[in-house]
C-alpha cells in the first residue's frame, strides 16, 4: 500500500510537471540559421508560447567538434523581455573579417528562457534551452548548398579486418544527415546494412563501421540517406559506391 501510494504521488508530480512544461516555453522559427554573405546579418524570431512574461537571453558557441576559434558574432538583443504570447526578432551580426572565405563555418546559436521569480514556495522552475546551427556561408562558393549531399563520395574499406564505409565531402558546404544512420544497399533489396553518420564539414573524410558487415553477402552498390536542407526539410538522396 505504502508503495501504492508513493507510485501515485510520483506520477501526480510528472503530470503537472509536464502540464507546466506544455504551458510554457519559448521555440524558435527554424531548426537552423544560414548567415548568407555578402548580407549584414541574419535574423531568427523567437516566441514565448506561455501566459507569462519571461526573459530571453541569446548567445553565439563555438562549435565543439571543430577547430578552435573565436565566435565573430554579436546579437541584438541579448538579453530581452518578453511578453506573453509575444515574439522579437533576434539579429545576428558578424564582424566581417575571421572566418574562412573559402568554405562554410559552423557555430551553435544558444536561446535561454529565464522564467521569472515563482509566486509559490516549493515550485520547481525550469529554464528551457534552445540550440540551432548557425551556418556563416561566405559569398561567391562553388556549386551550391543543395548539390553538397549528392556530391559525397562514398567507397567500401577495411578497418580492423571488416567492411567499413568512407566518406569524403569535397565540397565547400557542411552536410548534416537526419537519423544517426545511412543505409547499404547490395543487389538485393533484403540485403541492407546501415553506417553511423554525423554532420560531415567541408573537405572531411569519415569511416565508419558498417553494423553486420561480417553477414555481407555481395559488395553494397549504393548508399542511401536524407540529408538537412536550410529550410530544415529532407532531401532523400542515393549515390553509388565508387568502387
Amino acid at each position: 500500500m505504502k508503495t501504492s501510494l508513493l507510485t501515485r504521488i510520483a506520477l501526480a508530480g510528472a503530470m503537472t510537471l509536464c502540464a507546466s512544461m506544455a504551458s510554457a516555453g519559448i521555440t524558435l522559427d527554424g531548426t537552423r540559421v544560414v548567415f548568407a554573405a555578402p548580407a549584414k546579418e541574419a535574423s531568427v524570431i523567437v516566441r514565448n508560447q506561455g501566459s507569462n512574461d519571461i526573459m530571453v537571453q541569446s548567445w553565439v558557441e563555438p562549435n565543439s567538434s571543430g577547430p578552435k576559434t573565436d565566435v565573430p558574432f554579436a546579437i541584438t538583443p541579448p538579453l530581452v523581455r518578453l511578453g506573453g504570447n509575444k515574439q522579437q526578432i533576434l539579429r545576428i551580426l558578424y564582424q566581417g573579417q575571421g572566418l574562412p572565405t573559402d568554405k562554410e563555418s559552423v557555430f551553435w546559436l544558444a536561446v535561454q528562457e529565464i522564467p521569472q521569480k515563482a509566486k509559490e514556495e516549493n515550485s520547481l522552475q525550469i529554464a528551457i534551452r534552445q540550440r540551432v546551427k548557425l551556418f556563416y556561408r561566405p559569398a561567391n562558393l562553388p556549386d551550391t548548398a543543395a548539390n553538397a549531399a549528392k556530391s559525397l563520395q562514398w567507397k567500401l574499406v577495411e578497418q580492423g579486418g571488416k567492411a567499413a564505409l568512407s566518406v569524403t565531402n569535397p565540397s565547400a558546404y557542411h552536410v548534416s544527415f537526419s537519423g544517426s544512420t545511412v543505409k547499404l544497399r547490395t543487389g538485393k533489396d533484403t540485403d541492407t546494412y546501415t553506417a553511423a553518420a554525423e554532420m560531415l564539414a567541408p573537405g572531411v573524410t569519415r569511416v565508419a563501421a558498417i553494423n553486420g558487415s561480417s553477414g555481407m553477402k555481395a559488395r553494397a552498390a549504393t548508399v542511401e540517406f536524407d540529408s538537412i536542407n536550410d529550410y530544415g526539410g529532407l532531401d532523400r538522396v542515393t549515390s553509388k559506391l565508387s568502387n
